[in-house]
């Protein structure tokens, strides 16, 4: 260990308890990168897309200028350009599936575009950064009629192919992936490609961070919020067995999974390193009864959150463009604060870089102190940690509040604080000071694969 950070780690081992900054303090390289997002360059890149005139997944994959197929080409083709341009460290990838669904004319292939970034140390850790390229008009089987997608997903591919532009000059511990999606609005169906892929490849997803809908800043009657986002996370693993709810139920973690403690690192990299932009958490998965492509990586067994936009207007989403009593429908360009856009896409290309910086989050988490005045929280010491701080939070609070840093030793008793009032929970601190979201105890927090609920 460097001294400088021994004696940053002897310090906080000898503090009281209290919510307490990162290890390693401000980081340098996140506001780098941050500064490096270009609205120039993501108002270019939405423009671009929109020039397709339709992106729907079952339009013309021959042409070259028109249609998902010369979409998806020149989506490869930018993932190229920027690899060139950093040392030729990205790898694209295209898996594919054909596909059936009652919104495609008959099976239709479904590519997504992957932009890999691999990791230095541990490659086979994954965070992935995703939105989807196709679009739609009002009726979701038309392929013909234009359906420009600036907002509804220009903006996500957007961020997604602006965030590697600004992450791939830099070296990182685990793997990136940005990926655009396809067939979202048939069914989730890039989503499905995603997810499959990541398990036949043996990925170790540790978080998806699904942009969908980023850009628009003026809602239905005028509302306008351009400086805040919402991120959606699930409560409760979708991939959770009867006996786990049953001790979930009992000791708690309805609102602890990997993917809830992933928007929660989230917020707490917006408010240090972002101005203008403040997370709004939802619990919830998506949008009341509406989904997007984060929900199969969840079936997967995969942490993944959805980031969409403060405040949404539905007469620029799914509509033919026209106007209509005076209304203006269809999700053109000007639907989009190309700066908002950039703030979002800051946030992302932040909290990707803070994610595959830090060690992994940690596994094997557990507590004991039945019937005790203290609690013990166990972990399994990882070598690529220098240090861990353990967490609690009273049974109602939405956010944690209390940490100790403690040794990298796999134990830390908490004296006088009673296992029966608090939650508990153990994040991983780098020698860099990066550190790892909160990990609850147990198959309810555990950001490990756990049963996946789709084939393999």
């Amino acid at each position: 260990m460097r001294p400088a950070l021994l004696v940053a780690v002897a310090a906080l081992l000898t503090t009281t308890a209290q919510a307490q900054p990162p290890l390693g303090g401000d980081q340098p390289m996140l506001r780098d990168i941050a500064a490096a997002i270009s609205p120039a360059r993501e108002r270019a890149i939405d423009e671009r897309l929109v020039g397709f005139g339709t992106r729907h997944a079952g339009s013309d994959t021959r042409s070259a200028t028109r249609g998902i197929g010369a979409a998806r080409r020149w989506i490869a083709a930018e993932f190229a350009s920027i690899s060139k341009d950093c040392g030729g460290r990205l790898t694209i990838e295209t898996p594919s599936q054909v596909m059936t669904a009652e919104r495609l004319a008959g099976p239709t292939e479904i590519m997504d575009v992957l932009a890999i970034l691999p990791g230095t140390r541990d490659p086979n850790r994954v965070v992935v950064i995703s939105g989807h390229y196709d679009s739609r008009v009002t009726d979701a089987k038309n392929f013909t009629s234009d359906a420009p997608g600036a907002n509804d997903d220009g903006s996500g591919t957007t961020a997604v192919i602006e965030a590697a532009r600004a992450l791939c000059g830099h070296r990182f511990a685990a793997t990136i992936v940005f990926a655009a999606l396809a067939g979202e609005e048939e069914g989730l169906l890039g989503g499905k490609v995603l997810a499959d892929y990541a398990v036949a490849k043996g990925w170790n997803v540790e978080a998806d961070l699904n942009n969908d809908i980023v850009g628009n800043t003026e809602g239905i009657g005028g509302a306008r919020d351009n400086t805040h986002v919402r991120v959606f996370s699930e409560g409760t693993r979708s991939t959770e067995t009867a006996a786990q709810a049953d001790k979930r139920r009992y000791n708690g973690g309805e609102v602890d999974s990997p993917s809830r403690n992933l928007a929660r690192f989230i917020d707490g990299l917006a408010d240090r390193y972002l101005t203008g932009l403040d997370v709004v958490m939802v619990y919830r998965t998506d949008r009341y009864s509406r989904g997007g492509d984060q929900v199969e990586m969840l079936k997967a067994g995969f942490p993944a959150v959805r980031v969409t936009e403060a405040v949404e207007n539905y007469t620029r989403q799914h509509q033919d463009v026209r106007t209509e009593n005076g209304i203006r429908y269809g999700d053109v360009l000007d639907g989009v604060d190309v700066p908002y856009l950039a703030q979002v896409t800051r946030l992302n290309a932040v909290t990707l870089a803070a994610l595959a910086s830090a060690p992994a989050p940690p596994t094997g988490v557990d507590l004991k102190g039945a019937v005790s005045a203290d609690t013990t929280v166990t972990w399994t010491p990882a070598p690529d940690a220098a240090a861990y701080r353990v967490w609690w939070r009273a049974t109602t609070d939405a956010t944690w509040r209390y940490s100790r840093v403690v040794p990298a030793t796999g134990e830390a008793k908490l004296a006088g604080v009673n296992i029966d009032d608090w939650f508990f929970g153990v994040s991983a601190i780098g020698q860099d000071g990066f550190e790892s979201p909160v990990v609850f105890p147990g198959p309810a927090g555990t950001f490990e694969r756990g049963s996946p609920s789709i084939s393999k």
